[in-house]
């Protein structure tokens, strides 16, 4: 998986003003779902085109991060949660157990 880290809200910025389809994983390393839906992901890597990029949020170290997602693209904060945004629009989220590869790469093909 080629997590890339999301760790400055200059990143945040940049995906708000790409035209291109951005995954971005919330990952809170202190919760034992989260690490769940971590391994899951990974897992199921071989479902994600290599051209897809996805990022990966700590939590514990960038909450101020996570309160800017909310404020940008207007989807309540919970960990993990996986979205999927273009621009301003968050095109889909999900949390806890709901989060699956299979979902997310019907999401941006």
């Amino acid at each position: 998986m080629n997590w890339i880290p999301l760790n400055t809200i200059t990143q945040l910025d940049d995906i708000q003003k790409s035209d291109s389809t951005i995954i971005i994983f919330k990952h809170s390393t202190r919760c034992a779902v989260s690490s769940m839906a971590k391994r899951n992901l990974e897992f199921d890597k071989d479902l994600l085109p290599n051209t897809a990029p996805i990022y990966y949020l700590d939590l514990i170290a960038n909450r101020d991060i996570s309160n800017k997602i909310t404020e940008i693209w207007g989807v309540r904060h919970e960990s993990p949660q996986i979205l999927i945004v273009k621009g301003d629009t968050c095109i889909y989220n999900a949390s806890h157990s709901d989060i699956e590869m299979q979902d997310i790469v019907d999401h941006i093909s």
